[in-house]
């Protein structure tokens, strides 16, 4: 009797001992699986403030963030009030000027067209260096999840049109600041990471 007790009270402090010392890793493990909420009222339909710069574009790059992937157009020197846009979805991308259709990959295309020239207003000269059906330079979108594809379509008459396929159509806010226009694709409709 008293040899069982023994090996009771052992097997209790054993318990109680590793009760204690499991209960920091189960808050560890809690905190880490808990999921992030994002955003999801951005909406699909196309959004659009008129305004219009002769400030050229510069670059254009991208991002992954836990809710979204982020497409940024660099217009240094550009007032967040000048910079006009429209962003959509379309059922194909038509090149302005010449209504070729640039294709572009993925399940959904936006169409993404900033009131700024990507040229030199006064000599004409390209002060983004891409190349009308092509991808966009510099920009690799391995890894991320929204975003598939991207392309320059044209810059036509001091507007500059984009492509960017994404994988399915997905809400997308678009934001201005001084010099830059940011599009962002959520990875999901149901505000899950």
């Amino acid at each position: 009797m008293k040899r069982s007790r023994t090996v009771w009270t052992a097997v209790a402090l054993l318990l109680t001992a590793l009760g204690a010392s499991a209960l920091p890793a189960e808050a560890a493990t809690a905190a880490t699986t808990r999921t992030t909420v994002c955003p999801t009222g951005w909406g699909s339909l196309p959004k659009a403030r008129e305004a219009g710069t002769s400030t050229p574009v510069r670059n254009v790059r991208t991002a992954r963030h836990t809710c979204y992937d982020r497409m940024v157009v660099d217009v240094p020197g550009a007032s967040r009030s000048a910079l006009g846009y429209s962003v959509g979805y379309v059922a194909h991308l038509y090149q302005d000027g010449s209504g070729r259709e640039i294709h572009v990959g993925g399940g959904a295309v936006l169409e993404v067209r900033i009131s700024a020239p990507a040229y030199d207003p006064e000599t004409g000269k390209p002060t983004y260096p891409a190349e009308a059906g092509h991808r966009l330079p510099g920009v690799d979108l391995t890894g991320y999840r929204a975003f598939r594809d991207t392309r320059f379509a044209a810059s036509f008459e001091g507007d500059t049109q984009l492509g960017l396929g994404v994988r399915t159509r997905l809400p997308f806010r678009v934001l201005r600041t001084d010099g830059h226009l940011i599009v962002d694709v959520a990875h999901s409709w149901n505000g899950t990471p």
